[in-house]
């Protein structure tokens, strides 16, 4: 019976495999390692590169834009240029709430059709440019086919708790970003 229970263990198991000499996924790793904006919304942390940041700034007057979607709260003048505005929250299909005092606007630069774009974001509250560590990041789970999670760059764990990496570039489509930056 020991013969058979080892040649059986043989049989399921006939390669063996190490991770670790996936030089692909420590590359991947590697390259969201780096200094993050933190923010929240509905009081979860979420971060971007900051090499995608151009500036933070309070809430000001939004114009609004007709026929544009429900996240897109319009444009604002920033020192004589016109940039998009919209609400990370709606964005993400979480629920509306009033701004605050500590509400900002977050400009990032992504990547348009003909080159980069500026944006800006609505965010709850900004909180602290993080150091991750490749260590500290882990791929995105996989929540099902219908679920895009492209735009999430990977969970860093960090202080017993996660922080969802964002990939800006990916939180709108080509088509939205074409649309936004036409409106603007």
């Amino acid at each position: 019976m020991a013969e058979l229970t080892e040649t059986m263990d043989q049989a399921a198991c006939p390669v063996e495999y190490t991770p670790a000499g996936d030089s692909t996924g420590v590359k991947a790793m590697a390259d969201k390692e780096g200094k993050y904006l933190t923010f929240l919304l509905a009081k979860e942390e979420y971060g971007i590169e900051i090499t995608k940041i151009r500036e933070i700034i309070g809430m000001m007057p939004i114009t609004t834009v007709p026929q544009t979607p429900e996240f897109v709260k319009g444009v604002i003048n920033l020192r004589g240029k016109v940039i998009p505005v919209i609400d990370l929250r709606l964005r993400f299909g979480m629920e509306a709430i009033d701004y605050t005092e500590r509400t900002c606007i977050i400009v990032v630069e992504i990547e348009g059709h003909a080159g980069t774009v500026q944006i800006s974001i609505v965010v709850d509250a900004v909180s602290e440019v993080l150091n991750v560590n490749a260590d500290d990041v882990e791929d995105t789970p996989t929540f099902g086919a219908k679920l895009n999670t492209d735009y999430i760059l990977g969970m860093a764990k960090m202080e017993g708790g996660v922080k969802i990496l964002l990939d800006i570039d990916q939180v709108l489509s080509r088509d939205e970003v074409a649309a936004l930056d036409k409106a603007a």
